[in-house]
């Protein structure tokens, strides 16, 4: 039930980073009609922070090192970001669709992030803020009591 619960989370808040990278790259791509891979590339970075800043407080519940998580989260990138910006790219210039381009490298992202986020950047450090406030809860009770 933890795991589904987990799962659950991580979803919605990828959905509403997928919500971002979809209006940002959209609105960029269609609207501005600036190049495809500058309006991926913003959406991305954009949907990046808000998913590891929300995912790395209520969904894996981590206290730890804010930025060597951080780095590890976008260690990830450098080579997703790469090769979903070749990909859109070559679809892009085979007439696909934007948003089908986008559509597909969101899908592939949401998988591959979960399971760089369960067994990399969180790997240990899950559940550390949840201790955390049990430790600060404890102090507290201890020094009331006196």
């Amino acid at each position: 039930m933890k795991n589904f619960i987990k799962v659950v989370k991580f979803t919605l808040f990828s959905i509403s980073a997928g919500i971002i990278q979809f209006a940002i790259t959209s609105l960029m791509d269609d609207v501005l009609h600036i190049h495809y891979w500058v309006s991926y590339l913003t959406g991305l970075v954009l949907s990046v922070i808000w998913n590891f800043t929300f995912n790395r407080k209520f969904t894996f519940k981590a206290a730890n090192n804010i930025p060597i998580a951080m780095c590890l989260a976008l260690l990830f990138y450098v080579g997703f970001t790469p090769a979903s910006t070749f990909w859109g790219i070559a679809l892009d210039n085979a007439k696909v669709p934007g948003m089908l381009i986008t559509v597909i490298s969101m899908i592939a992202n949401f998988i591959l992030e979960f399971l760089w986020q369960q067994f990399v950047v969180f790997r240990k450090a899950e559940g550390s803020a949840v201790d955390q406030d049990e430790e600060t809860f404890k102090k507290i009770m201890k020094a009331i009591k006196g």
